[in-house]
């Protein structure tokens, strides 16, 4: 009753400041103020997801509004932070007219003034006024959630989920990983494993958020075990081989399946235990006809989520006050990477090594190179040649001594282990292009630090010859890129 009637004087407070805002709204407000009043909203929201993210929520209609939490957040967070970059670049060329900023500095922030500009209208809800209104009026429908919030059974305490380091748990995601967390926690109401069908893009983190759900400790608790499968082995699966204890079977489908394989395939999960449940990771539509509850599907980032995540790990445990010209770097190259979760992770690991101006401005520099590069090559953007698993052409971007480098993807970690070569770290080679060795060895973009624990590693041969048709040779054999 206590924390009811705080919620609901909280809330009358900050409708009255409310309606003084809008009372008020046809006199300009002040930039200085807007921001301020913008912080506070998001503080709030943010307070409010973070705790409805440690909750089990089971009511399908507060997911939807937790999600339009989560979207309507970050819209603000991104429209704060494209004005903190306006007036930082105002605050640039004041510099570099003075003659106080070097020109090697203010020539490259030059060109990143009309590119973040452009940024900044990717949404409605860009401007400050426009993403104020729009938290103001989150805020104001927001007790209701809170209430029901109160009486959702609180999950254990986990240890990465601060806040703190993002590297070390799964970003976002809090109403897919609520409605796994749900589907896992289900009796199967008629007596058979039930299938949940998870649909996304390769590296959308599907493998990611089941690995997530399965941590809690509930999930943990009611399953002994995961079987994971793939379009190959899952026809393997035959109820003698395995034990009769709950199981978990995660199946990984990058392609269409026969009706009759897929029925022989849960005729045999069904006999291994009858409370045992599917989940099917997929990239093809057809495949949804196996589920047997709603599916998920799972999207990329928004461009407003992926810039906050960014720049939380671009910065790690620094605060971007302290280095206000490297938030426009670092916008720069959310917008490049395109989304791309191994992108972001690789690429901030550098740049949280050397918090320089100079050295981000470097290593933006190189990546753009590097992406024209392939793109001139191969006809094809950078971030999607990475997600396909196809060859990446680096020439002498990292080292710029040696010979060209050509990332050729590693097929599985069977291959990896069976080659024994070795390993280098693209952020080492990059401090310290000595370190790479003399003949072929693997180099390691991104290691995941959650389950399901990935290492992105691509083979790098020692030799290459290009001739005129577009082809690599490798000691004597030729590939067609």
């Amino acid at each position: 009753m206590e924390m009811i009637m705080s919620v609901l004087t909280n809330e009358l407070v900050s409708r009255f400041i409310s309606s003084l805002m809008n009372k008020y709204m046809g006199h300009p407000w002040s930039k200085e103020k807007q921001m301020e009043r913008l912080q506070l909203l998001l503080l709030r929201v943010h307070t409010v997801v973070e705790e409805a993210d440690g909750r089990y929520t089971t009511n399908s209609g507060m997911l939807l509004q937790l999600k339009m939490l989560v979207e309507t957040m970050y819209s603000g967070y991104d429209a704060l932070d494209s004005a903190n970059c306006h007036q930082l670049i105002n605050e640039v060329f004041d510099e570099q007219a003075s003659g106080s900023l070097p020109f090697y500095i203010s020539t490259p922030l030059k060109r990143l003034r009309t590119l973040t500009g452009k940024s900044n209208h990717r949404t409605g809800h860009s401007d400050l006024k426009g993403a104020l209104q729009n938290l103001d009026n989150v805020v104001s429908s927001i007790t209701e959630f809170f209430v029901l919030l109160g009486g959702c059974e609180r999950m254990s305490c986990r240890p990465y989920d601060t806040y703190l380091y993002v590297d070390n748990f799964m970003f976002s995601r809090h109403t897919e990983k609520q409605r796994v967390i749900n589907f896992l926690l289900q009796h199967n109401p008629l007596g058979a494993p039930t299938v949940l069908p998870i649909m996304g893009d390769y590296l959308v983190g599907k493998k990611t958020l089941v690995a997530h759900a399965y941590k809690d400790e509930k999930v943990h608790n009611l399953f002994a075990t995961v079987l994971y499968l793939n379009g190959d082995t899952f026809r393997t699966v035959d109820h003698e081989r395995y034990p009769s204890a709950r199981t978990l079977v995660v199946i990984t489908l990058v392609s269409d399946i026969d009706d009759e394989d897929w029925n022989r395939f849960y005729k045999a999960v069904a006999c291994i235990n009858k409370g045992n449940k599917v989940i099917i990771l997929c990239t093809t539509e057809s495949l949804l006809r196996f589920g047997t509850t709603k599916p998920i599907y799972l999207n990329s980032l928004s461009p407003e989520e992926y810039s906050y995540l960014f720049k939380t790990l671009a910065f790690g445990s620094a605060n971007p006050e302290d280095h206000p010209k490297l938030t426009l770097v670092a916008r720069e190259f959310a917008t490049m990477l395109r989304r791309s979760f191994v992108g972001a992770y690789s690429v901030t690991d550098v740049l949280r090594k050397n918090m320089y101006l100079e050295f981000w401005l470097s290593m933006l520099k190189i990546y753009k190179n590097i992406a024209e590069n392939n793109f001139l090559t191969f006809g094809e953007d950078l971030t999607v040649r990475i997600k396909r698993s196809c060859p990446v052409d680096l020439k002498n971007e990292l080292c710029p001594t040696s010979s060209p480098v050509l990332l050729l993807p590693a097929r599985s970690q069977a291959e990896i282990s069976q080659r024994q070569q070795p390993k280098v770290r693209i952020g080492d080679l990059i401090m310290n292009p000595a370190v790479r060795p003399k003949g072929d060895f693997d180099l390691v973009t991104w290691e995941s630090r959650i389950a399901p624990y990935r290492e992105f590693v691509y083979f790098v041969p020692s030799h290459i010859e290009e001739n005129s048709k577009g082809t690599t040779r490798k000691r004597g054999a030729t590939t067609q890129l």
